[in-house]
């Protein structure tokens, strides 16, 4: 079923085992200087020893002024190369193929992290940034080029494999590359072969300082999905200008940071969205052509590479997922490949708040050295209470460790809140962490107990040594008159195919939950208002699954009246409050409560004295995001 991701490919004069790539994620595990460190080395190690093909560092930047965010790697200097080198020598010790990303952050940085004006081709500043840029003079310009040559040199003294040049994502190349940020009328400026001409020139310098033989790739965004900037036509052509300038393959990517919703793809957005750019890249030139774009299972990137496409596939958030993809796909192992499911909370949504990257569905990542799981040095009975993703996982750990797991489910199905989660458009993908958690379970030989709500008397009979509290939460009910009427469901209900409702419905909260429900509802037909206290709504959302969401709303027409609250729901109206005005919506057929959730958790009081040792988890300690649940869950595991 997999054989042509694991075809052997040479770039330039290297060979590489398989065709699957970890391509460059920002990761902010390195020094403030630039170097790396031991969770640097380890995060690259566990990936070299999944399998892949090829492994391209997060980008190192050429200059410490051309930084994104504080702990990123960098090559600017000599100093920095023994701590890279012990990286280079990690991932080949495991038969890892890795290369270096060099780039420069141009106008998409601030002072507030490198300290200086932030510099461009233009003086024209990001629209997602609040600084105007230093208009870069030619000799800034040729002090720029010597600086990548000089990093791709650093590269190979430190005994990589390859480089990358990063031309891509709205970063200083990209910026001289695109009409959207590059209004210069020199040599630099206007048409297609000026625009190229800075990154043409750091093509020759990289190649003069490592030589004709090591291998320089180069990232491109194919479109950038933005007004006035370079799209697929300008793209193919800038594509053979690069080739003739001696590169040995292309890495095609989308984007900027305004179009950031395509560079970090939630999961809105279609599997391999962008592999149809690559392929008319792969048309124009005859060198390696990789392809990206949310290609999140091995059987995907098989079709692509079938379909001649691209010749290798980068999967960047499915390495987050699960290093380990490469050797599970060989292997036949599908089941138990944790998929990415491009919820972006702990990737992207962690990197722009400056934050070290997580992941979701694998809290291994970036703490495999904290987090390695370890046999038990005594075995143990251990109890878990609710089976949903927190409980599941701390279950999961706790049985890897080779304890005696039982897991209590109230329920009739296991995954809880998270089944709801799964229900609104486009999320699915969420599912699959549920299966894969089950299956894994069930491999490992927890004891299941659905319909089965743990208590005293099971622990006082069972007698186990430790019990995990992952009960979670249930939805507030507000005080609102008229709040009791049958008219009146809970969000969750909804979801969970509990409760129908009518063709005209109210949903009171903005919240996460409140608005995918109103797309669900909007999704199937209904007529959906929206009511949110705040003045916006999903105010703590992951901007690009926000940007998403958004959309969907308004295609489907539904109504979004912010700043505004319940004052009573009556049998067909519900009146709000905004604005000191009082206002009426009739013909309500329903009204949908998402005003959140609170945490249960009577059990951890009954148990005091019972057991050993009682560990809470997820949101039955506090209402959060999924990404500290799983966590929770997984430290758990290993505490007990």
């Amino acid at each position: 079923m997999l054989e042509k991701i694991f075809e052997p490919i040479k770039i330039g004069k290297l060979e590489l085992k398989n065709r699957l790539v970890v391509p460059p994620m920002g990761m902010n595990y390195c020094n403030a200087e630039g170097t790396a460190t031991e969770r640097f080395i380890a995060y690259y190690e566990a990936r070299a020893k999944g399998g892949w093909g090829l492994i391209i560092t997060e980008c190192y930047a050429v200059d410490q002024h051309g930084k994104p965010v504080k702990n990123m790697s960098g090559f600017w200097s000599d100093d920095q190369i023994e701590s890279h080198a012990k990286l280079a020598e990690r991932v080949h010790k495991h038969g890892g193929k890795i290369a270096v990303q060099l780039f420069h952050a141009g106008r998409q940085t601030g002072s507030h992290i490198t300290g200086v004006q932030p510099i461009a081709p233009s003086p024209i500043k990001d629209p997602t940034l609040s600084e105007t840029p230093h208009e870069l003079t030619k000799a800034e310009i040729k002090e720029l080029v010597e600086k990548f040559g000089d990093a791709a040199l650093r590269v190979k003294k430190a005994g990589f494999d390859a480089v990358e040049i990063h031309g891509a994502h709205g970063y200083l190349i990209d910026q001289f590359l695109s009409p959207f940020s590059n209004k210069r009328t020199d040599e630099y400026g206007g048409t297609i072969i000026n625009r190229t001409r800075f990154a043409v020139e750091i093509i020759e310098n990289v190649r003069k300082k490592v030589g004709k033989d090591f291998p320089v790739l180069f990232r491109i965004s194919t479109d950038e999905f933005v007004e006035g900037g370079l799209t697929i036509e300008d793209t193919k052509v800038i594509a053979k200008i690069l080739e003739q300038s001696g590169i040995d393959a292309i890495h095609c990517s989308t984007g900027v940071y305004k179009t950031m919703q395509y560079v970090i793809p939630p999961a809105a957005v279609p599997h391999a969205f962008s592999v149809s750019l690559a392929a008319e890249i792969k048309k124009v030139v005859s060198i390696p052509v990789i392809a990206v774009g949310r290609i999140n299972d091995p059987l995907i990137a098989e079709s692509v590479l079938l379909s001649q496409k691209a010749d290798l596939i980068s999967m960047g958030r499915a390495s987050l997922a699960d290093p380990e993809l490469p050797n599970k796909a060989k292997e036949g192992r599908l089941d138990d490949i944790i998929q990415c499911i491009g919820c972006v909370q702990g990737c992207a949504g962690r990197l722009f708040k400056g934050l070290d990257v997580r992941c979701l569905v694998n809290p291994l990542t970036g703490k495999e050295n904290e987090f390695a799981v370890e046999p038990a040095k005594e075995k143990k009975k251990v109890f878990v209470a609710g089976g949903g993703i927190a409980g599941m996982e701390s279950a999961i750990i706790a049985a890897k460790r080779g304890h005696e797991v039982h897991l209590y489910e109230k329920d009739d199905k296991l995954g809880g809140q998270w089944l709801l989660a799964a229900v609104p458009p486009s999320k699915a993908e969420l599912n699959t962490f549920t299966i894969w958690q089950k299956n894994q379970m069930d491999k490992l030989g927890v004891h299941v107990h659905l319909n089965s709500e743990l208590n005293e008397d099971i622990v006082e009979n069972e007698k186990p040594d430790a019990v995990i509290i992952a009960t979670g939460a249930k939805p507030i009910v507000p005080n609102i008159p008229g709040v009791n009427l049958p008219e009146v469901v809970l969000a969750q209900d909804v979801l969970a195919g509990k409760k129908d409702v009518g063709q005209s419905v109210v949903v009171v909260g903005g919240g996460l939950v409140g608005a995918e429900t109103a797309a669900h509802l909007a999704n199937h037909g209904k007529k959906v208002v929206i009511i949110e206290m705040l003045d916006d709504i999903v105010i703590d959302g992951e901007p690009t699954v926000k940007h998403f969401l958004l959309k969907d709303l308004q295609e489907h027409h539904v109504e979004i009246i912010t700043s505004a609250t319940v004052k009573e729901i009556k049998q067909g109206s519900v009146t709000i409050e905004k604005d000191h005005v009082i206002k009426e919506i009739g013909d309500v057929d329903n009204v949908v409560i998402a005003v959140g959730s609170k945490s249960e958790n009577a059990l951890s009081d009954k148990l005091q004295g019972k057991v050993e040792k009682i560990i809470t988890v997820g949101d039955a300690i506090k209402v959060r995001k999924a990404l500290e649940a799983v966590e929770e869950g997984y430290k758990a595991g290993l505490a007990v």
